[in-house]
């Protein structure tokens, strides 16, 4: 029997001025999976992303996520329902240390309003030793205890990279979008994210990816969805993909036959 739909996506719908970045795309993630979504540059990949995020209001379409309709919902609410992010582009605080970046997570679900905050009040104490403590474990299941103290400004790409996952599965997602993960990271940095995504997944948070790298998206991919120009193009396992000429020539410019 085939895992529940986590979040189901009808017609979705996107333009900017006369261009359509999504056009009526349809998908579904089930519980467990890793779906990745591909695609040449343009193709509407992280459009998606923020649309389901909040970020961008959408044109038309419904994306249904645990029962509840996720694009009429502020970015805080999305999150607060469970759904999780990471960005392309590093979004650490450089003046903090690794685990008060990941920290930082999870005062997205804390309880403390900024009175309490800043009168320091017993039970702020407690949960900011409870912060301490879950983000540490977070680490832990990343393989970056060892950094716990050092600033973020000192840290290299790849490690980086790990951090931010870290500080998103400090706001307990239950689905997790992770944009371009291994962008910028070499090929033992990609394995280790890979590896990482896979720990995620088999922890109980379900993945959705946009990533360029094929032999990450092939590697731990249950099924992947491959846009084109904003639309639909194909979808189904990794080795379907990989053998499917119309993905060919998307990414190659191929002439294909009856395509």
């Amino acid at each position: 029997m085939s895992a529940e739909v986590l979040l189901q996506v009808r017609e979705l719908c996107k333009c900017f001025g006369g261009l359509e970045a999504v056009k009526n795309v349809s998908f579904e993630v089930r519980v467990g999976q890793i779906k990745a979504l591909i695609g040449p540059n343009g193709a509407g990949k992280t459009t998606i992303f923020n649309l389901l995020t909040g970020v961008l209001p959408a044109d038309r379409g419904s994306a249904v996520f645990r029962g509840r309709e996720l694009l009429r919902l502020p970015t805080h609410q999305i999150a607060a329902l469970g759904v999780g992010r990471t960005f392309q582009t590093s979004l650490l605080f450089d003046h903090m240390t690794v685990l008060e970046n990941v920290m930082v997570g999870y005062h997205l679900r804390g309880r403390t309003n900024m009175l309490r905050a800043a009168l320091r009040t017993p039970g702020v104490n407690a949960e900011e030793r409870d912060y301490r403590e879950a983000a540490m474990r977070v680490l832990v299941q990343a393989g970056l205890e060892a950094l716990a103290d050092v600033p973020a400004a000192a840290l290299p790409i790849g490690q980086r990279r790990l951090v931010e996952v870290a500080r998103a599965l400090a706001a307990q997602p239950t689905l997790l979008l992770m944009d371009e993960p291994a962008a910028g990271l070499n090929m033992r940095e990609t394995e280790r994210m890979g590896e990482l995504i896979q720990r995620v997944r088999d922890d109980g948070v379900t993945v959705l990816l946009v990533e360029h790298d094929m032999s990450l998206v092939m590697g731990i991919s249950d099924e992947i969805l491959v846009l084109d120009h904003g639309e639909r193009l194909a979808e189904g396992a990794p080795a379907q993909i990989r053998n499917d000429p119309r993905v060919l020539a998307a990414y190659l410019g191929e002439e294909t036959n009856g395509c």
